[in-house]
């Protein structure tokens, strides 16, 4: 059984285990851990949404918000051992629903690594006219 749970105080197992996840999805490397790093981002996001097998943390996503009208969806990511299981559609799907619960209005996202086709159903189409950007210097 997966239980989905918001997170706002990462104990230190839990700040490994993200940890984890972020490097397993291409994110992080493995340059070192930096645990206050980790608990700035859970408790600096809109909120931190975490799917557990047991006490394990198998997947993780979350949204940045300015809290009024304005949120995006960002760092869903499923451990690639319970893949397939539709953990990663019912992550989108609860933050989603908890974006619109808090009131919020436009919700967004950047899917990379051509995962777009991923977030269809899920209510996202690509921006029209529209191009991520990064400042890269």
């Amino acid at each position: 059984m997966i239980d989905f749970t918001f997170l706002e105080t990462p104990t230190q197992a839990e700040i490994a285990r993200l940890t984890d996840l972020y490097r397993q999805a291409g994110w992080w490397t493995d340059d070192g851990d930096n645990p206050s790093l980790v608990a700035g981002i859970v408790a600096g996001s809109h909120c931190f949404l975490v799917a557990c097998q047991a006490e394990t943390i198998v997947a993780m996503g979350r949204a940045i918000s300015d809290r009024i009208s304005d949120a995006y969806i960002q760092d869903v990511t499923v451990d690639p051992a319970f893949r397939g299981r539709g953990i990663g559609s019912r992550m989108v799907a609860t933050l989603t629903a908890r974006l619109e619960a808090d009131g919020i209005g436009w919700i967004g996202l950047i899917a990379e690594r051509k995962t777009h086709p991923f977030y269809r159903p899920l209510g996202f189409s690509p921006m029209a006219d529209s191009v991520p950007m990064l400042k890269t210097s």
